[in-house]
């Protein structure tokens, strides 16, 4: 029997002097086995925003969700200028991955954390079980990328309202609004639990800058067709039905071919696919943590 077994998380920072810093995470399930899955999270968020999704797994599977630089508790820089993009988050991640992990994990990840999980596993392919890629974004590089001068996601975030007089106050403007809508209250103040702190002045201000969300958006600087060719390992792709940013259709009969990944388009969703519909996630997930699940 599984020694330790909590649902709920165990706070942890990671130290990765090669990155410069710490990157911090919660831990789910037993302490007595190695890492089962690595999940990274969207873009403006952080890892307590998907406690609810992944705790259920926690009764036999360990599970690291992290905050990724510039995200919740790490301590990573967050200098902009001249930031080399989203592969910085792919080496983050494989930074964490030779620090916590004892073998191949499953990396899992939405958005953002989706599309740094690809970049990790093309780039160390050995490191890795399987992909779970929640609506990650994916397009072709030249013809899809976003124009970093007018770009409607960065420019959201730039102004985006940083300071709030407590947590209680950001809950309520954010309830119900925007792409909040389709949240549960539980993901609602998880996200604002970890996605604020308390200043000495006791307000409460975002732990992602609006400048550095703003940056993700604009820096992208990685060939996500190029990284799917060199992965390796079984993937699952899970896509919204509206305003998806998994942009596969150039390669998506290609992938397929493969006869190791898997595309299915979840009706009723949206790009908060995981807070939508958490029990695909996790089906997701436990069907990837199966003995015998890797080729």
């Amino acid at each position: 029997m599984n020694a330790l077994v909590h649902n709920e998380p165990r706070a942890r920072q990671v130290p990765l002097p090669s990155r410069g810093g710490a990157m911090a995470a919660l831990e789910f399930g037993p302490t007595d086995r190695p890492i089962d899955i690595v999940f990274s999270h969207a873009n403006g968020f952080n890892a307590r925003t998907y406690r609810t999704i992944l705790g259920p797994l926690a009764t036999d599977l360990r599970i690291l969700s992290l905050d990724l630089r510039g995200h919740g508790a790490s301590t990573l820089s967050t200098a902009i200028e001249g930031r080399e993009g989203w592969t910085q988050f792919r080496e983050d991640l494989l930074a964490l991955l030779g620090a916590a992990t004892d073998g191949p994990v499953i990396l899992a990840g939405h958005s953002m954390g989706g599309t740094s999980s690809l970049l990790a596993a093309a780039a160390e392919p050995g490191r890795v079980k399987a992909l779970a890629l929640f609506d990650p974004v994916i397009f072709r590089m030249g013809t899809g990328t976003p124009d970093p001068e007018n770009n409607p996601l960065a420019q959201g975030a730039d102004r985006r309202r940083a300071t709030f007089p407590d947590k209680a106050a950001a809950l309520t403007a954010y309830t119900g609004r925007g792409g909040f809508r389709t949240w549960s209250l539980e993901q609602l103040a998880d996200y604002v639990e970890a996605g604020f702190r308390v200043t000495p002045e006791g307000e409460a201000t975002l732990t992602c800058a609006p400048a550095w969300e703003a940056s993700n958006f604009r820096t992208h600087n990685y060939d996500a067709f190029a990284a799917f060719r060199a992965t390796r390992c079984p993937i699952r792709i899970l896509r919204a039905e509206h305003g998806s940013t998994a942009r596969l259709e150039p390669i998506e009969a290609e992938l397929l071919a493969t006869g190791r990944v898997t595309i299915e388009t979840i009706p009723g969703t949206s790009h908060f696919l995981p807070m939508e519909r958490p029990d695909l996630v996790r089906a997701t997930l436990r069907e990837l943590a199966r003995p015998g699940s890797e080729p």
